[in-house]
């Protein structure tokens, strides 16, 4: 099996090398051949290690395929930890990767027009993008399989790099290379953190293997480290850790960067949004969960953060008028809803919705990408309108994707958010309340943003221009195939999934737990004991607060966006003028983009003026170099008047000289 693993994280990074160096020669269709082949060999055989764990009785794998190093004792290697926390993040990296790859074909057919006449960096650019969302998929890869902090480290750092390189793809923008910059900066903040984090795991415990740092961290729960006054060691890891996980899973304050990466093509707003980069943080979190449960403030910290960027990220989408951003913002939210959970420390129900949402945010990411595609590149929603009859399949999709994101009952989201807000609910940590009523209350809200876009988009009149108009028609096959392979598990899979994920003991293998909850934390008890099925479960939530809200906010949503804003078109924007503040601190984003442009970028830029003028320019250039330059000359004119020309000036200094010498030596 360990040629299988090996072959799963290659055989994307073969296409990426294949695709990136040799493009020119093979041309677009050589190119996404070569990746779109190593991803679905990557994706078929994820699956059939997952279904080996499923249907089997495989076993765990844990250990190292290259040694880099030993340094004084501590192993640095790259390694394979194959469970069944690994096995569902492999099939839905892979599976979500593969959809991808399917779609770029059609979105980037045209991807010539989307570069200046004569740009060099427009050349091969198709090639080069498939290079880059391959090589995308094998970083995540070698993050997910990882056994060890060093091999995380580097995946960790990789989807970083390539993110950066995707999101700024159409280079020529000043808005695209503002937003990866951007991306850039605020993830190396939260990498900064992520890095101490490790560090100290490895001061403290010798080791970078998983299995060796789990097994010693009991020992070390009642360690105290003396930083702000003294702190335990698991509080310091975990809070560390936690703060790299906000950057890459664009928790508050640290998400800034992701709705602006929607200056990156669609296909890669579908990758990193949906299955790779923004899970990273959710996946690492419950894979550490041997040392978060040993940190109740570790665990409150993520609890509070989660909920917070689940709500107020979520009414941001109220306000957004960019097909894509609506999307981005309905992200946020969800990943909040995700690591909430594992603050809950229901980890399985915040991997279980980590695992639907992949399929119907890629779907949804990837249906607003067709829109934009019949829109000649368009996104504003309030410039679209009854859409449906001209793209039916886009439509549909988008409608089941919308469903199961706002939970509707019997959807994939349902399952997993329910569990998810009962989780929360039945937890005793600091802050559970203040989650739980944030968690309960975003279920109104993503149903009210989710369908605020969907009405505008599909539904009521046509509001583009004519020449836009007269053009419309639904995407080619390979645009609209990922939609329907995308839609099938966002309606069935929690169905078949929730028994297993949640209330089973599936993740255990032999003595091998990847989820590990203590007792007094176990939030998902409830679930275990009252389960009666799936179809009992579904009935319980039609009576709940949750689906309550959830059914509010769709009939709000139809009442304003289809019904009355056929009479009234100006009804949104009424809507939102009726907001006053509020929807300008919406429209502001809270003022974080403010907040970080004047102090951490006007005070970076301040900052270095005076580093410029006073170091720069003052000490190094006016003192040191020029400085000295102008004290030679200075020296230089003093001793040229010893040159006079005269011999016998020369012939007294010679006397003088001679006395000097005479003196020195008989005294010496």
């Amino acid at each position: 099996m360990e040629n299988v693993y090996i072959t799963i994280v290659l055989a994307p990074l073969i296409g990426a090398i294949v695709a990136g160096f040799f493009g020119g020669r093979i041309g677009r269709r050589g190119a996404h051949t070569a990746t779109i082949a190593g991803v679905a060999v990557s994706a078929g055989l994820s699956l059939f290690v997952l279904g080996r764990f499923v249907w089997g009785d495989a076993a765990v794998f844990n250990g190292p395929v290259y040694t880099w190093m030993v340094s004084d004792g501590m192993h640095f290697e790259v390694g394979f930890l194959i469970d069944k926390l690994t096995a569902v993040m492999m099939a839905t990296v892979s599976f979500v990767s593969l959809m991808v790859h399917i779609y770029t074909i059609g979105y980037m057919a045209d991807d010539e027009h989307n570069w200046p006449h004569g740009a060099l960096s427009g050349k091969n650019s198709y090639q080069r993008f498939f290079s880059y969302i391959s090589l995308f998929t094998f970083s995540m890869l070698m993050l997910v399989m990882s056994n060890n902090f060093m091999q995380l480290f580097f995946g960790w750092e990789a989807v970083g790099l390539v993110s950066y390189l995707l999101i700024g793809f159409w280079s020529t923008r000043e808005s695209a290379i503002f937003a990866n910059l951007k991306a850039f900066l605020v993830n190396r903040v939260g990498d900064f953190g992520f890095i101490l984090g490790i560090a100290a795991v490895g001061m403290y415990f010798g080791s970078m293997d998983y299995a060796e740092v789990f097994a010693a961290a009991p020992e070390h729960a009642d360690t105290q480290v003396d930083v702000f006054g003294g702190v335990s060691l698991m509080t310091l890891i975990c809070i560390l850790l936690f703060i790299g996980a906000m950057g890459k899973s664009a928790q508050v304050p640290l998400h800034v960067w992701l709705p602006d990466s929607m200056e990156g093509p669609t296909p890669i707003s579908a990758l990193i949004h949906a299955a790779t980069m923004v899970t990273a943080g959710v996946f690492m979190v419950a894979r550490m969960s041997p040392l978060y449960e040993l940190s109740e403030t570790a665990l409150s910290f993520v609890l509070i953060i989660g909920a917070t960027t689940a709500f107020f990220m979520g009414l941001i989408g109220l306000v957004q008028n960019d097909i894509k951003r609506v999307v981005a913002y309905s992200t946020l939210s969800q990943l909040g809803y995700m690591v909430t959970a594992l603050g809950a420390s229901a980890y399985a129900a915040g991997i279980f919705h980590l695992m639907t949402h992949a399929f119907f945010k890629a779907l949804l990411f990837l249906a607003a990408g067709s829109v934009i595609i019949a829109m000649h590149h368009k996104q504003d929603i309030r410039e679209m309108g009854g859409l449906w009859k001209r793209m039916p399949l886009t439509w549909l999709t988008a409608l089941l994707g919308s469903l199961a994101l706002i939970g509707f009952p019997g959807f994939s989201g349902f399952f997993s958010k329910d569990a998810i807000i009962e989780a929360v609910g039945a937890s005793h940590v600091a802050g559970s309340g203040y989650a739980s009523l944030l968690l309960t209350a975003g279920v109104f809200v993503t149903a009210l943003y989710s369908f605020r876009m969907y009405y505008l988009v599909f539904h009521g009149r046509e509001r583009m221009d004519e020449h836009t108009k007269h053009h419309l028609h639904e995407s080619p096959w390979v645009v609209t195939l990922p939609l329907v392979l995308l839609a099938i598990p966002s309606v069935f899979l929690g169905w078949y999934t929730v028994e297993p994920m949640l209330v089973n003991d599936w993740w255990v293998s032999g003595d091998w737990n990847p989820i590990v909850v203590a007792h007094e934390h176990d939030t998902l008890h409830h679930l275990r004991e009252h389960w009666e099925g799936q179809a009992a479960f579904l009935h319980h939530g039609l009576g709940a607060l949750p689906f309550v809200l959830a059914a509010t906010g769709l009939t709000l949503a139809t009442l304003i966006w289809w019904l009355f804003h056929k009479w009234n078109p100006r009804i949104d924007d009424q809507l939102q003028a009726l907001g006053g503040p509020v929807t300008r601190a919406l429209q502001n984003k809270y003022g974080f983009d403010d907040f970080n442009q004047r102090v951490f970028a006007g005070g970076g830029r301040s900052l270095g003026r005076v580093l410029w003028t006073a170091g720069d320019r003052a000490l190094i250039d006016g003192a040191i170099v020029n400085g000295s330059a102008r004290s030679v000359g200075r020296m230089a004119q003093r001793f040229r008047h010893l040159q006079t020309g005269y011999l016998y000036h020369y012939a007294i200094a010679m006397i003088v000289g001679l006395v000097g010498l005479l003196t020195l030596f008989v005294t010496l």
